[in-house]
């Protein structure tokens, strides 16, 4: 995987861009939150995202207070798989929502919440020349999927699809089969939770942060993620985390530059958030000082 590219000349202030996985690994879902402590001892939970007027997804008082911090201190990218619509839904801790944003996977790149038609006309470019059609995959779909164990069939930004199944009930040869189907084809498939997304092997959030951070003369980026669709974007930071659930954490994924954390659930993406701040602060005062930044040592 292609590192982030660095800006050719001397930033006068240099810049830290944090591209971060949303979903399960900085805001939670009621049933991803692993609450293991007793009652007593949880940590009080801010709302950061209502649909159909209910609560959805929470991150500690704690991690907004950090996010609310790095995205003053960072160039902040929440970096998703999301839909544009989904993603709207949140509203994350601060003042101001991020100048940019990553949805669909890579698949629009938001500058100021509008899609850059430019960015989404060179996506579809690459998936058409690379990948079998879409409607070839939700055929698949439907030829070999079950009504037992699939609650839906969707399709997102007309980009790539995804089923909502019931885990328990989901047959792990089918899957298999699935995976290497799809791989056949140009395809990447990833079980996250209840749902098993397919996704064109060129739409990948590493391209889009790669964008970013031509545009913002990053001189450090740092990146989060959780799943499989976020390896990607992991190997291409300068420094990663990962939380110790999720698919990465099922198949014991790591790189030289990515570091394991214990933390499941929302304890998790409060630890990724100071992690974040850390190493940032320690790129930045180095360089204000006149002196080559150093990478911290692992808190």
């Amino acid at each position: 995987m292609n590192a982030i590219p660095k800006p050719t000349g001397a930033a006068s202030t240099p810049t830290v861009l944090v591209a971060s996985d949303l979903d399960r690994t900085l805001i939670y879902s009621t049933a991803a939150l692993s609450l293991g402590m007793p009652d007593a001892q949880a940590p009080r939970l801010l709302c950061v995202e209502v649909h159909e007027s209910k609560p959805l997804s929470y991150v500690t008082e704690s991690a907004a207070d950090e996010l609310r911090a790095l995205a003053a201190e960072t160039v902040f990218v929440p970096t998703t798989t999301r839909t544009r619509k989904q993603y709207q839904r949140i509203r994350l801790p601060g003042d101001t929502q991020p100048k940019y944003a990553i949805c669909a996977n890579g698949g629009h790149l938001l500058v100021d919440g509008v899609s850059d038609p430019d960015w989404h006309a060179e996506v579809l470019r690459r998936v058409t020349e690379s990948c079998a059609p879409l409607a070839e995959v939700r055929a698949y779909f439907t030829a070999t999927t079950d009504l037992s164990w699939v609650r839906k069939h969707r399709v997102a930004e007309d980009l790539f699809a995804y089923l909502v199944v019931e885990r328990e009930r989901l047959p792990e040869e089918w899957l298999a089969r699935f995976t290497e189907w799809a791989g056949e084809r140009g395809w990447t498939v990833s079980l996250q939770g209840r749902k098993v997304y397919a996704v064109p092997r060129p739409l990948t959030k590493s391209a889009a942060v790669r964008e970013v951070a031509r545009r913002t003369g990053a001189t450090l980026t740092l990146g989060a993620g959780d799943s499989l669709l976020d390896a990607d974007l992991l190997l291409a930071a300068d420094r990663g985390w990962r939380p110790g659930h999720g698919e990465l954490a099922d198949a014991d994924w790591t790189a030289p530059h990515v570091e394991a954390l214990p933390e499941r659930g929302v304890a998790a993406g409060e630890e990724i958030l100071r992690r974040f701040r850390a190493a940032a602060r320690a790129h930045i005062a180095p360089r204000l000082n006149g002196a080559p930044a150093a990478l911290p040592d692992p808190a």
